[in-house]
């Protein structure tokens, strides 16, 4: 497999209807987690460009679907996170429009990646995201974020017990990856999963 690497990556547009997505037919490589899980500085870090998705230490920002173009062949997309707990009812109802929209309708999507914070417990709201993902069909990859916060043998343990959880439910694991934004910890592994998956496409 050839090394993949990012020439270019370039933010091409944010809206919240699937309908004026980019209509190129190019895959989409999706990412999704509950606000905070550190979307964008994931995005940030594969594409080696700090300024691409916008980062905030308030979280809860992404309120539209954002199209990045990487090597004028594929799409990374920044979706809104969700479980933000301040949002109103009708914001909330209106993200998780555009989230199942995308998810379920947009056939460009190739794959979604579900960012978990590797810190914590698992959560019922990204349980019943997978569960939901996988009662649609839907394919996806887990993505364990922030790894750098933690000591080795504790995320270790933080992923058994999160694997563990999953395999209650699942017959077998989606792919799953280990990511730090602040090492570059992750980055090639992803972006050799995403190469592969161009190159069957």
């Amino acid at each position: 497999m050839k090394k993949i690497e990012i020439k270019s990556a370039r933010f091409v547009i944010s809206n919240t209807d699937i309908k004026k997505c980019p209509q190129d037919g190019k895959p989409e490589y999706a990412f999704i987690g509950r606000s905070n899980v550190g979307k964008s500085s994931l995005i940030n870090m594969l594409a080696k460009n700090s300024k691409l998705a916008m980062t905030g230490s308030m979280p809860g920002k992404t309120l539209l679907i954002n199209h990045f173009l990487v090597n004028d062949e594929w799409y990374l997309v920044d979706l809104p996170g969700y479980g933000y707990a301040k949002r109103s009812k009708s914001q909330t109802e209106k993200l998780e429009h555009i989230i199942t929209t995308y998810v379920l309708d947009r056939e460009q999507m190739t794959l979604l990646f579900v960012l978990i914070d590797a810190r914590h417990e698992p959560q019922k709201i990204d349980l019943e995201f997978f569960e939901w993902l996988g009662e649609n069909g839907v394919p996806f990859a887990i993505v364990f974020t922030k790894a750098d916060k933690l000591k080795k043998t504790q995320l270790g343990l933080n992923i058994k017990a999160y694997k563990e959880r999953l395999l209650e439910e699942w017959e077998e694991l989606p792919p799953v990856f280990v990511t730090s934004s602040e090492t570059a910890q992750g980055r090639i592994e992803i972006l050799e999963y995403i190469n592969s998956i161009n190159e069957t496409l």
